[in-house]
């Protein structure tokens, strides 16, 4: 379980195909704290640590894993919002998080707003995933509160700090971004649907 708050920024080294796996090797501050068999969020994907190094740590993803995130699209140099999993017992900032991507979605307007920032993303509704206004959401990782609510678009304002903080600076018109909705969302929605 995670927060969608933004740890650090953590920078791909290498990235090395096996079969239809792939292998990340990410540069943070956080890897002299990790553990092999730890969960870490990356862009809000849930990955386990296989390998340590002094900064950097490997983590594999599957070929499920970049059927569903924006994962296989990563170069060399990209950045990740990075998270370790919450403790039990500690402030819950965000809002509940798995680390379980739904889906992708297209960012189809950057607006600069007065200091902040409006985001609006487009998704494929087939998927039956749905947003409400003040309502949750995670995309790549980050815990954000819906400000516009459509069947198969939303918006969402970020702060300079978020801004400046996670990957959203280099959020442009026509980048992939993962989604994870709201869990208690998803849940209601399968009850009204039985």
């Amino acid at each position: 379980m995670f927060t969608g708050i933004i740890e650090d920024l953590g920078s791909i080294e290498k990235l090395e195909r096996e079969g239809q796996n792939l292998h990340i090797t990410v540069k943070s501050k956080l890897s002299s704290e990790l553990k092999i068999d730890q969960s870490v969020a990356h862009n809000g994907v849930c990955l386990t640590v296989v390998e340590l190094e002094d900064n950097s740590y490997k983590v594999t993803a599957i070929d499920e894993t970049l059927k569903k995130t924006n994962l296989d699209q990563l170069k060399k140099g990209d950045l990740v919002n990075l998270e370790r999993a919450m403790i039990l017992g500690t402030r819950l900032d965000g809002h509940i998080v798995q680390g379980h991507v739904d889906q992708t979605a297209t960012c189809v307007n950057k607006e600069t707003q007065d200091g902040s920032w409006i985001f609006t993303f487009s998704y494929d509704a087939s998927h039956n995933n749905v947003t409400i206004e003040k309502g949750s959401i995670t995309i790549n990782g980050v815990s954000l509160t819906v400000v516009n609510s459509k069947v198969n678009e939303f918006s969402v304002a970020i702060i300079p700090y978020t801004y400046e903080h996670t990957t959203f600076k280099s959020i442009e018109k026509d980048s992939i971004v993962n989604l994870e909705f709201d869990v208690i969302g998803k849940y209601v929605k399968r009850l009204m649907n039985l």
